[in-house]
């Protein structure tokens, strides 16, 4: 049996963090991932024969990802700030948040809301993240700190606000307007299947949403996100890792062992530690112990226009709506009413979703012969929890894109449809995918994107980490957790790599 000082069971961008940083230390590292190519949902992809496109076929910006780890490792990325934030539309008018013109942003606010409250609460609200971003980020990458710890960096009032009471609660007494509330509200709500008004899971989800890297800004990655994959896994084969595609983990051992399948066989190697880039309810499995299934919901569909869709506001540019974040049906009332629908078992009747055209802010994506007269454009669906999809995938999946489809409709001044990029073979360049199409196309349990929900960013009592670990330790001294299900893991950040990385070398 061949030994290594880590084996890294996964190869998705956390494990090529970890990799990188421990072979770089001069460990011997073997890397095994059962796709034939590294990088998890972090990738690149041409989903439509015949169309020259990189789509971002699953996880599609970057926030969360360190520039000291960008630093660190070497990678050759870009990644390109967004000069809107966001548009929303309100009947024939909306609210467009321009990062580069205040006055711009102050005036959308005034149409939208008929006054300037909402404005002052917006600054007062995003500004308090702000100081929350420079404090808490920084953290991350460091041993888990105890809540009293955060507590103090953080402050008083956002403590409160943002960690202690539910941050539906939060919005609804800082904002007036149910637009600028449910704007608030999304970045709480994405892949995450929660009632803001009562679960404080909705705010752990607008943490991480709003603290990445110490700003909390959404980037485009250039190349697409197949471009971070491909730094990481540069920089890991530069450091001298041996990564091995093709090679499903099939069983891990407390005692290091990790057997795993290939098109060969049944093979067995012997790791001083193991480094565990899978789901938890995944090494669960593989370690013969019960677990819970975690529950994604969301639904992403993917598409290439053949022109971006007029917007029944004519003053605003479509190449600036469509930049940021485009945001459908999501008001307040509307995000609380598809909650209970879904929870209920129903597609909700008005799905609330947004979109992004990766292609306005980086055209690389796109073939030569597509550049100016094609777009892509992401969607990506909220309270579309896997349980709507279980009796009947396919049926359920046509369901929700036909719902969300006229969600989107409903807020422009013409049919979706109408935009859509045809292949060659004649088909619309659409691409859909549920919760239950994740669990069963990239092993994600419950179609879950953060493998499981989002955990506070330090040390609880009784979660089973510590204070002054990694929080990404398990009960058996040589197995550690470096993916998304690590205490601080979720998004494309490279946190939890780092961080088992260093729980090996500190």
């Amino acid at each position: 049996m061949r030994s290594y000082d880590v084996v890294v069971a996964g190869g998705g961008h956390n494990g090529l963090v970890a990799a990188a940083y421990l072979a770089g230390a001069g460990r011997r590292v073997l890397v095994l991932e059962r796709f034939d190519h590294v990088g998890g949902l972090a990738i690149s992809a041409r989903a439509f024969p015949g169309v020259d496109v990189r789509l971002s076929r699953y996880s599609y910006l970057v926030s969360l990802l360190p520039a000291r780890i960008v630093r660190d490792l070497g990678l050759d990325l870009e990644l390109r700030r967004r000069r809107y934030a966001s548009y929303t539309p309100k009947g024939d008018t909306g609210l467009l948040i321009d990062n580069e013109d205040a006055a711009r942003t102050k005036a959308s606010f005034g149409a939208v809301t008929g006054g300037a409250a909402d404005h002052k609460a917006w600054q007062d609200f995003y500004g308090m993240t702000a100081r929350v971003a420079r404090a808490l980020a920084p953290t991350l990458l460091e041993p888990l700190r105890g809540p009293a710890e955060i507590e103090r960096l953080v402050g008083a009032e956002a403590w409160r606000d943002l960690f202690q009471r539910p941050i539906g609660e939060t919005v609804d007494e800082r904002f007036g307007d149910d637009t600028v509330r449910g704007v608030v509200l999304t970045d709480a709500l994405i892949g995450t299947f929660a009632d803001p008004a009562t679960d404080l899971l909705a705010n752990r989800c607008l943490l991480y949403h709003v603290i990445g890297d110490g700003t909390g800004e959404w980037n485009v990655p250039v190349g697409g996100m197949g471009a971070v994959s491909g730094a990481l896994e540069a920089a890991a084969r530069r450091a001298g890792a041996e990564i091995r595609t093709g090679a499903e983990i099939i069983g891990i051992s407390p005692s290091g062992e990790v057997a795993f399948a290939d098109a060969a066989g049944e093979h067995a190697v012997n790791g001083g530690h193991v480094l565990v880039n899978l789901p938890p309810a995944v090494l669960d499995r593989l370690l013969g112990r019960p677990g819970t299934v975690p529950e994604g919901a969301q639904l992403k569909v993917n598409m290439v226009l053949s022109r971006l869709p007029r917007l029944k506001d004519g003053s605003v540019d479509p190449r600036a709506a469509f930049s940021g974040t485009f945001h459908i049906n999501e008001g307040r009332d509307q995000l609380a009413a598809a909650y209970a629908q879904a929870a209920a078992g129903e597609i909700p009747e008005l799905p609330p979703a947004e979109v992004y055209c990766h292609s306005l802010t980086d055209p690389s994506i796109l073939g030569q012969d597509l550049r100016g007269r094609a777009e892509t454009m992401t969607l990506f669906g909220l309270h579309m929890p896997a349980r709507l999809f279980r009796k009947d995938p396919d049926e359920a999946r046509e369901d929700a894109l036909r719902a969300t489809f006229a969600s989107l409709n409903a807020v422009l001044a013409e049919p979706i449809e109408d935009c859509l990029l045809r292949a060659p073979d004649g088909t619309p360049c659409v691409e859909v995918k549920t919760p239950v199409d994740l669990e069963r196309d990239a092993g994600l349990p419950g179609g879950h994107i953060f493998h499981t929900d989002l955990s506070w960013p330090y040390a609880e009592d009784g979660a089973g980490d510590r204070w002054g670990g990694w929080g990404v330790e398990t009960e058996h001294e040589r197995i550690l957790v470096c993916g998304a299900g690590a205490r601080r893991g979720g998004g494309v950040s490279g946190i939890g790599g780092h961080n088992a990385a260093m729980a090996l070398l500190t």
